[in-house]
């Protein structure tokens, strides 16, 4: 067997997307996001060539009062398809503002290996936070 190997600098990108509907504590299916992904990650392969492959795993985000269920969506640069670090990033983040939109987030954060990003739409607060 011939193992090939192919290496790249290091790249992650972590966004945390909140499975509640604004604050009404209505929550989103998770497939509804899942398919909204595969649907921009369709248009940017077919537009631009490029390949933002995604994990996606559970979580709970607890601030005083409020109790969350939420998703995190990790990136790397695969190195099957690599990018270059700006045109990721970019692309990261106009993922996650089209996510935003859709299911009506208003805050959301980015974490990348040498910054943490806050997108938001009002400084509004969820209630339950005292």
């Amino acid at each position: 067997m011939n193992v090939t190997k192919k290496s790249l600098k290091p790249f992650s990108a972590k966004v945390t997307l909140g499975l509640e509907i604004g604050y009404t504590e209505r929550l989103i299916e998770k497939t509804k996001i899942i398919q909204h992904i595969q649907k921009i990650q369709n248009d940017l392969i077919k537009s631009k060539n490029i390949f933002l492959s995604v994990s996606i795993s559970d979580t709970n985000i607890v601030m005083s009062g409020q109790i969350e269920p939420h998703i995190i969506l990790n990136f790397i640069n695969y190195p099957k398809f690599p990018v270059k670090i700006e045109i990721l990033k970019k692309e990261i983040e106009e993922l996650t503002k089209q996510l935003m939109i859709e299911f009506k987030q208003n805050r959301t954060i980015i974490e990348y290996l040498d910054e943490t990003l806050m997108l938001e739409q009002t400084e509004d607060i969820d209630p339950r936070i005292k």
